[in-house]
């Protein structure tokens, strides 16, 4: 397919990309030098012997396999089970930001964390890509919402209407008291001192690395998103009613996505590179 979008999540050196699907095939050899990128969002342009479901010209967005990559670049090959029909009212640049934060939020919050009404969710980094459309989805759920981040994310998270805020560096996380599900998408610190919080029967979901603690009465699940052609279609039906929109933060060229990755650089929402201009 031709890429028009691609968000950076996953551009840079070895060093700033240590997932090792980046640099090695699905046996494990080596792959170097590796596309990176894995979202997208653009037009069919070739399709595969005997593939069906999806036709040339046709608008899609999706993944691409963690072992595979490839989605910054103008041409990009990805098995089509991974894309869902991009509808001609939604822009490329809103769907590129949706496929991997919003197939994680709904896989942490409902898959894994079983996540139901009237229960409280506790979301890490609410103003980041996955964060985010938690904190959308947990609240149309009928969920209780408290968000954390830093102070300027105070803003953003009551905009998305989340019931509390905490300032990871300012305020007493522990203070927020039990609930009943705890995403989290920073891992460390912030998950050892999360763990305790969850009341007996809840779940702490991590995206962040295997949890090295556990609740005490509850569960502790680490988990990497899955590609799932009917929930994209869900989750881009909920972007054109406004139900959910993703926070897109800065949308550069392809050459400026080695700036976009740059060591120690804090940016709100989802990075979009442009690959190609139009569509």
């Amino acid at each position: 397919m031709r890429c028009q979008d691609a968000p950076s999540g996953q551009v840079g050196l070895r060093d700033r990309m240590p997932w090792p699907g980046t640099w090695t095939d699905r046996a494990g050899r080596d792959r170097t030098p590796s596309v990176p990128g894995h979202e997208l969002s653009g037009v069919v342009a070739e399709l595969g012997y005997g593939t069906t479901g999806l036709s040339v010209g046709q608008r899609v967005f999706g993944l691409a396999h963690w072992t595979q990559d490839g989605s910054l670049a103008e041409y990009t090959a990805v098995e089509a089970r991974n894309l869902a029909p991009l509808p001609a009212d939604v822009d490329h640049t809103a769907a590129a930001a949706l496929p991997i934060s919003g197939l994680t939020a709904w896989q942490a919050l409902f898959d894994h964390g079983r996540l139901t009404a009237g229960q409280t969710v506790l979301v890490h980094g609410v103003a980041g890509g996955v964060g985010s459309i938690a904190v959308q989805l947990a609240r149309e759920a009928g969920a209780r919402v408290i968000g954390t981040g830093r102070a300027g994310d105070r803003g953003t998270a009551v905009g998305l209407g989340v019931d509390a805020f905490v300032d990871l560096q300012a305020d007493r996380l522990e203070g927020v008291g039990e609930v009943d599900l705890v995403l989290d998408v920073i891992g460390g610190e912030v998950q050892e001192r999360s763990a305790p919080l969850v009341r007996a029967g809840g779940t702490l979901v991590t995206i962040a690395s295997p949890p090295e603690v556990r609740p005490r009465d509850g569960r502790a699940v680490f988990f990497v998103v899955e590609p799932d052609r009917a929930r994209l279609a869900d989750l881009v039906q909920r972007l054109r009613d406004g139900r959910l929109k993703p926070i897109v933060g800065e949308v550069r060229a392809l050459a400026e996505a080695p700036a976009a990755f740059a060591p120690g650089r804090h940016a709100r929402g989802k990075t979009i590179i442009r690959v190609m201009e139009g569509g």
